[in-house]
């Protein structure tokens, strides 16, 4: 069993003991990983179009109206009106045409970014860098490792490492398909991949996801429970525009999950060693 309270006392601990290093890893990871969101405003133009109010003289014969002259006009106006209200129609489906397709554009041109530059570098990039990060803050536990850990997945298994972590987000997208929360407990089932990579780079895909998945059993909503737990730090982070956050909340989150590792793989290891003791 673990509580909350014993991980994060810990991970207070261990990341002070280290704290400048702890800070620039993390650091590291907002960085790599678009810590900081961006909101987008769309705008809406109106168009306002003013009635004018034509004036004219009527012909007066033997001070009464005639009304045939008065006929001729109001068709003269009525045929003006439909014809300007034919235009704004045109013109109101030809704006609305040209803004469809501008989207069309922007989307395929986001598209085309996230496939061509997005993609490859988070696959190829930041995946193995969190293994690197993760490995880190693990290590931190017991001892004060070095920044150059964040780079062990390039010396160690890279390829496995890119293949393995590859298919954990394809899984996690394709499930998030299905209504999001699917993708959402599946992404907390593979939460321990990346540690797990960070101490055995050469470990198959399948091993892994078995041992994420046989780690996370029975611990995935108390871990969303521990997520939810750092809620009022990421308010106060807000409050300072991010201050806060590098240089405390996230250090302090990324060493509180690398503790929650510690303790699962240790938990793990007590329940295989179990049946041996007994016999």
């Amino acid at each position: 069993m673990w509580t909350r309270r014993e991980l994060k006392e810990k991970a207070k601990q261990r990341f002070k003991v280290n704290y400048w290093k702890c800070v620039l890893v993390a650091l590291l990871m907002v960085v790599l990983g678009g810590g900081a969101a961006g909101a987008s405003n769309g705008y809406t133009g109106i168009r306002n179009l003013d009635n004018h109010v034509v004036y004219d003289k009527f012909k007066f014969d033997d001070d009464f109206i005639v009304d045939d002259d008065i006929d001729l006009y109001l068709d003269d106006v009525f045929d003006d009106r439909e014809d300007s209200s034919q235009e704004r129609v045109i013109e109101g489906a030809a704006y609305t045409m040209a803004i469809f397709f501008i989207i069309i554009i922007i989307i395929i041109a986001v598209t085309l970014l996230v496939l061509l530059v997005v993609l490859p570098l988070e696959i190829f990039i930041v995946n193995p860098v969190e293994v690197g990060i993760n490995r880190f803050f693990v290590q931190n536990l017991n001892e004060r490792p070095g920044i150059r850990e964040i780079c062990y997945a390039f010396d160690h298994g890279y390829m496995n490492c890119v293949r393995t972590l590859f298919f954990r987000d394809l899984y996690v997208f394709l499930w998030s398909l299905l209504f999001l929360i699917p993708g959402i407990i599946k992404a907390y089932e593979y939460r321990m991949i990346p540690y797990i990579l960070g101490e055995t780079p050469n470990i198959t895909k399948e091993e892994a996801f078995t041992l994420s998945r046989i780690m996370m059993t029975g611990n995935k909503w108390k871990a969303f429970v521990l997520d939810l737990s750092f809620l009022g730090w990421y308010i106060l982070n807000g409050l300072t525009f991010g201050i806060l956050g590098i240089f405390y909340v996230n250090p302090y989150v990324k060493q509180t999950n690398a503790a929650l590792y510690q303790k699962l793989k240790s938990l793990r290891f007590a329940q295989t060693e179990q049946p041996e003791n007994r016999m």
